[in-house]
């Protein structure tokens, strides 16, 4: 697996394979594409269990959720 920077990957500029990665913060990095989960969704929703368990929530009684909103985005302008 490569690791994915803003310059880009450390392995595409070498052999100019297309790169699909997981995070959308990625696609910045000039990869094809990228799919995976919407990050900031995430973050919001940590945001609102933090909220409960501050205003005195039991954390074991608060439910587990699956993320819902994913993220398919295609470089067209890099290729």
């Amino acid at each position: 697996m490569s690791t994915v920077t803003r310059e880009g990957t450390t392995f595409r500029p070498r052999k100019r394979l297309p790169t699909i990665a997981f995070a959308s913060e990625q696609w910045e990095a000039r990869v094809l594409a990228t799919y995976g989960l919407n990050v900031p969704t995430l973050y919001r929703r940590a945001g609102a269990f933090i909220d409960k368990i501050l205003k005195g929530a039991n954390p074991a009684d608060l439910p587990v959720e699956q993320p819902t909103k994913f993220e398919l985005l295609i470089n067209l302008k890099d290729r």
